[in-house]
């Protein structure tokens, strides 16, 4: 008898030890809506189905269907510093785009803040960097949240913009090759990777490995770029990020390259601030406002 109660006592030992790790993860809205503009905490898929990552969806009065825009935030090789990350939010732009009829997601990918998880974007060394591999990556944690918000109905099926900066601007050229029905536009800011190399202003890792990355992407893309760097960006100055958009530009791609003039001490961080989003106010405007056709809804029958 003692050793059958020993048996079931390692049996519901084991249950316990191994239930999380057959626990469903969930997707969807984690708390009320609140202030400002209807701000939410989401759970979206990502590309480790055991880890659900976190979001902050922003959106108009309304019971839409909205257009989405999903922000991709910036990111780096420390991984002290990604796991320190606080929750990317970038409000300035989301209250720009909410004034103009978008619901925006801003989603924390892998290996960042509280969604935690294996980071993987990881580019290797500087000498050896796989540009390519981690923009693709990033590139389908994108995707991922994109197509679940899309699923939901207050969300247009069609005509998102998928807006990156940084890192996630590198992602983002990746993704240029998906229908262009889903996603009508690319806002690239500052896109790239390796910059700041060992902590100094210009100095880029591997710049041709970068460059052919470039090239590798504009293969086959199928939405139009706008691609934007302020004059002062030390990590991808205008003259970089001008050879980067002609390498993408030359394979295939379409790219609206503008520099726009010297935001803060750092330009590489405009687009976070409320002065960045104004500087940058003409060209966003001019690929928010262009036309698409009008969504068809379906009887869900």
């Amino acid at each position: 008898m003692r050793l059958l109660n020993i048996i079931l006592a390692l049996v519901a030992l084991l249950a316990l030890s191994t239930a999380p790790l057959c626990a469903q993860v969930t997707f969807g809205p984690s708390d009320k809506e609140g202030e400002p503009f209807r701000r939410q905490t989401w759970l979206v898929p990502s590309p480790d189905t055991g880890i659900a990552a976190r979001a902050l969806l922003f959106r108009p009065a309304g019971a839409g269907p909205f257009r989405l825009a999903v922000v991709a935030h910036a990111s780096t090789q420390n991984a002290l510093r990604r796991a320190q990350m606080p929750q990317p939010e970038y409000r300035p732009l989301a209250a720009f785009l909410v004034a103009r009829g978008f619901a925006v997601l801003v989603p924390e990918r892998l290996g960042h803040g509280a969604t935690g998880g294996r980071y993987v974007e990881d580019q290797g060394g500087c000498d050896e960097a796989d540009y390519a591999r981690s923009g693709r990556a990033t590139a389908e944690e994108i995707r991922l949240a994109l197509e679940f918000l899309q699923k939901q109905d207050f969300i247009r099926k069609d005509a998102a913009i998928a807006l990156g900066h940084s890192a996630g601007a590198w992602g983002a050229l990746a993704l240029a090759n998906v229908d262009p029905k889903a996603i009508s536009a690319i806002i690239a800011v500052a896109p790239g990777r390796g910059g700041h190399a060992n902590d100094e202003p210009n100095r880029i890792c591997a710049k041709h490995t970068l460059l052919a990355a470039a090239t590798e992407f504009g293969k086959g893309a199928r939405i139009p770029v706008t691609w934007l760097v302020a004059t002062n960006d030390s990590y991808f100055a205008p003259a970089f990020s001008r050879a980067l958009a002609d390498a993408f530009r030359g394979s295939g791609g379409k790219v609206d390259f503008h520099t726009l003039p010297a935001v803060g001490s750092e330009g590489h961080w405009m687009i976070e601030s409320e002065a960045g989003v104004d500087a940058a106010r003409t060209e966003l405007d001019r690929v928010l406002n262009q036309p698409v056709a009008p969504v068809k809804r379906q009887d869900n029958r």
